[in-house]
This record gives C-alpha cells, sequence and structure tokens, in this order.
C-alpha cells in the first residue's frame, strides 16, 4: 500500500494513495502501517479514495482511534465519500471520527475526550 504523509505542525495527514476499499481482507495492512504513527502523533487519515466500508473497516477505524487515544493523541478521517460519511453518521462515528474542516486538521483535543465504544 503507498502512502502520503503530509506533516502539519504536530500531526500527520496521511493520504491512502492505493484504498479504495477498508474492507474485510484489507483492513489488516492499514492498522499495520497506521499503528506506529497514532502510537507516536496526532494523524488525519485522508479517505477521499475510499469508496466502500463494512464492519471490518469500520472496526478498524475504532481500533486505530482507541491506539491513538491510548497514546494521548488523536486519529480522525477527513475527506470521506459520501458513502462512507453516511455509513460513519449511521454508526454515530460521525462525531468522534470526523476531522471538521476541509484541510482535514481540525483542533483535535476535543476528541481526546471521547470515548469511540
Amino acid at each position: 500500500m503507498h502512502t502520503k504523509i503530509t506533516k502539519l505542525n504536530d500531526k500527520a495527514v496521511m493520504a491512502t494513495c492505493e484504498l479504495s476499499e477498508l474492507v474485510r481482507g484489507h483492513e489488516a495492512e492499514l492498522v499495520e502501517r497506521i499503528s506506529p504513527l497514532v502510537r507516536q502523533q496526532s494523524v488525519v487519515l485522508d479517505m477521499a479514495r475510499v469508496e466502500r466500508i463494512d464492519a471490518a473497516g469500520i472496526a478498524t477505524l475504532i481500533s486505530l482511534y482507541g491506539l491513538a487515544r491510548d497514546a494521548g493523541h488523536c486519529f480522525m478521517v477527513s475527506s470521506p465519500t459520501a458513502h462512507v460519511r453516511e455509513l460513519l453518521t449511521l454508526v454515530g462515528l460521525d462525531r468522534i471520527l470526523l476531522a471538521q474542516n476541509a484541510a482535514g486538521i481540525a483542533e483535535l483535543s476535543p476528541c481526546m475526550q471521547l470515548s469511540a465504544a
């Protein structure tokens, strides 16, 4: 999986260039790649290319959020496709995971107070 990481202050904005699906069977590589990063700093995952997401993908996002929170950092997603945004809203994760501005970098401290469970 090819990823592009852009640093902005102490946060990393990560774009997964080849990831078009976050579904069972495709989630392990994302977790492997991002887990060390979320333990070191706050991360915003650009999901502009992700067209499909399933329960395994949602569980992956929750896991990454938990890893970041446990390390004192934040994990959020930005630029989700309409389908991904709809599913995150449906399961109530939009208020926890979605970055609030177009650049994908929001004030990250409030998410530290929210539990994903």
